[in-house]
């Protein structure tokens, strides 16, 4: 098993994860920012806010296979400083509108979701990059000081974006949004990108059905797409219905809801430290076959306070729930940067970010079944879903590996999978 831990990352990646911490914290600063906007300074109600939240995440589903199939065709590190070149316009653009008394709901839905296009380019781009600019050995520690960057940004972001939006008004704080992604840009500028094969000319639509075929007939990479899509439902089965249910039945104060909430970024940010011990000690496929298990003893814990009604037992099940996915997130990318060809590598990631695309569904589930038999219901069913989920990966070859599979060239594995 390689020791990753003994070498330390190239400056040029350490570039590209300084940029990935900044374009993550503008992300969660505008999306943290964007909502409280709406609602102090237009007096928007729900319903406005929801379909505000709609147009901020239809880019994932929207733009993520387009932002492979570019990520595959033009340099990675050009799109990544495009993307968040668009990012920090649109979020200037937003500063100005409030500047001048302008803004209105519909232009900050505009200009959010061109923002978020921007952070879906960079996504898809990001993990496509990493393995141009370290060896094979060190992708897992590369890939946990991604992780580490983003959970940090998850966890602190939407707090520093409320804090900014009270302390000193929206317009300095998508401001300083803008500024991270300047400097994510920066950042950009000073990595070097080994030189690619052009990619040849055809229709878009071929090279999207290669992508596809080649996750979907992957023996590794089939089932952790299926295991990270049942994954997405069950989560936000049981985010759409907690804070209700925290209040009602676990008797929480809005105080008490965030500090329990507040324990899945402290599980991810543990997650991501141990990864890299954790990945050099027990072998690879045991990693891989963690998170989905913590997944499921999380909502387990989660529904045994429908007879326990314990604020702890809240915030362990939260806790597990980052702590065990991060190690989920760390690993799989390890995995598919390994086993994707080098020039398949962006759309592979835009396919896995489609995965993104069950979230609504668990929303809607504990909308229609919270609503119909209550948020007990919703948890119950979010064991079976979870159960489901490490069943499938459980059942797959990922597990088996005892090590991170070599890198592939292009070719051989190429035709076998497609």
């Amino acid at each position: 098993m390689p020791d990753f831990t003994n070498h330390q990352l190239p400056p040029t990646f350490n570039r590209l994860a300084w940029s990935n911490l900044a374009a993550q914290s503008a992300e969660q600063v505008a999306l943290a920012a964007a909502p409280i906007v709406a609602v102090l300074l237009l007096g928007v109600g729900e319903g406005q806010t929801g379909l505000l939240q709609t147009a901020l995440t239809l880019p994932f589903i929207l733009f993520a296979i387009p932002a492979g199939l570019l990520a595959d065709r033009i340099s990675r590190r050009w799109l990544m400083a495009g993307a968040e070149a668009l990012r920090a316009a649109a979020l200037l653009a937003i500063l100005g509108l409030i500047w001048f008394g302008w803004l209105t709901l519909p232009l900050l839905a505009l200009l959010g979701f061109a923002a978020v296009c921007g952070t879906v380019a960079y996504s898809v781009a990001a993990p496509a990059l990493v393995p141009s600019l370290v060896s094979s050995d060190l992708l897992p520690a590369a890939n946990a000081r991604i992780e580490l960057a983003r959970t940090v940004a998850f966890a602190s972001g939407p707090a520093l974006g409320g804090v900014l939006v009270g302390w000193i008004g929206a317009a300095p704080a998508f401001g300083f949004a803008a500024a991270l992604s300047m400097i994510a840009v920066v950042l950009l500028s000073g990595i070097y990108e080994p030189t690619r094969a052009p990619a040849p000319r055809r229709h878009p639509l071929q090279d999207i059905r290669e992508g596809a075929v080649f996750v979907f007939q992957h023996d590794l990479l089939r089932p952790v797409f299926i295991t990270q899509f049942i994954f997405n439902i069950g989560s936000f089965l049981v985010l759409a219905v907690f804070v209700p249910y925290a209040v009602r039945h676990l008797g929480l104060s809005a105080t008490g809801v965030g500090t329990t909430l507040s324990m899945y970024g402290v599980g991810m940010v543990v997650g991501a430290l141990l990864a890299t011990r954790l990945m050099r000690r027990i072998p690879f496929g045991t990693v891989i076959g963690l998170g989905p298990v913590t997944g499921f003893a999380a909502a387990a814990v989660m529904a045994l306070t429908a007879f326990v009604p314990s604020p702890w037992l809240a915030g362990l099940s939260f806790f597990l729930l980052g702590a065990g996915p991060i190690l989920w997130v760390i690993s799989t990318t390890t995995l598919r940067q390994s086993v994707t060809p080098p020039r398949l590598l962006g759309r592979v990631s835009a396919i896995n970010i489609m995965s993104y695309g069950a979230r609504p569904v668990g929303a809607a589930l504990g909308a229609i079944i919270g609503g119909l038999y209550g948020a007990e219901a919703c948890l119950y069913l979010a064991v079976a879903i979870f159960g489901a989920q490490a069943v499938v990966i459980l059942l797959s070859p990922a597990v088996s590996l005892a090590r991170q599979p070599d890198m592939v060239g292009e070719g051989a594995k190429v035709l076998r999978a497609c």
